[in-house]
């Protein structure tokens, strides 16, 4: 509940001046990086998210890092949540920021998994049907998951279409126990 709120309250302001500055683009890019950068370096981490090690020495580590390759903006917003200790909830601020820039731009983010890699016949038909069934732009992520058996499992925000056979097989195993 908290890591919601709190990359809600922080990804809505740091939007609102993205829009005011007219640098969404921007920083969505950059923040994208910063997150993939963190997500790759646990060293970097570890540092980062340290309790014990001082706002200011990872104030400075974030401006060695950083500064002249981010937008001052961004910068000095992770440095605010450096100095308000939410420098944790990065990522989740960076979902957050996305997701109102997609909704902004009437985009939404599908994830399809399947059994199999899909053919780009298939993937070029699924987008179209994506589009069609959101009545929006649709970004689609495609992944694999042989634990499916079969069909495909669809993730449109946070709404899920579960047409896999693991899925029917679980639901006729529930309704075999409700009858015996």
């Amino acid at each position: 509940m908290l890591k919601g709120a709190v990359a809600g309250r922080y990804s809505a302001a740091l939007y609102d001046l993205a829009v005011e500055s007219n640098q969404v683009d921007q920083i969505e890019e950059e923040l994208k990086a910063v997150d993939t950068i963190l997500q790759e370096n646990t060293d970097l981490q570890k540092v980062l998210y340290h309790p014990q090690i001082t706002a200011a020495a990872k104030k400075e580590l974030l401006d060695q890092l950083f500064k002249g390759k981010i937008s001052e903006l961004t910068l000095n917003f992770i440095k605010l949540l450096v100095d308000r200790r939410r420098e944790t909830f990065l990522g989740d601020i960076a979902s957050e920021f996305i997701a109102k820039a997609n909704a902004a731009r009437n985009i939404v983010e599908v994830r399809v998994t399947s059994v199999v890699d899909l053919k780009d016949q298939e993937k070029g038909e699924f987008d179209q049907l994506l589009a069609k069934l959101t009545g929006k732009k649709v970004q689609v992520s495609y992944a694999t998951d042989p634990s499916l058996l079969g069909g495909v499992l669809i993730r449109i925000g946070d709404k899920v279409i579960d047409g896999t056979i693991k899925a029917k097989l679980a639901a006729l195993g529930d309704r075999l126990k409700q009858i015996s």
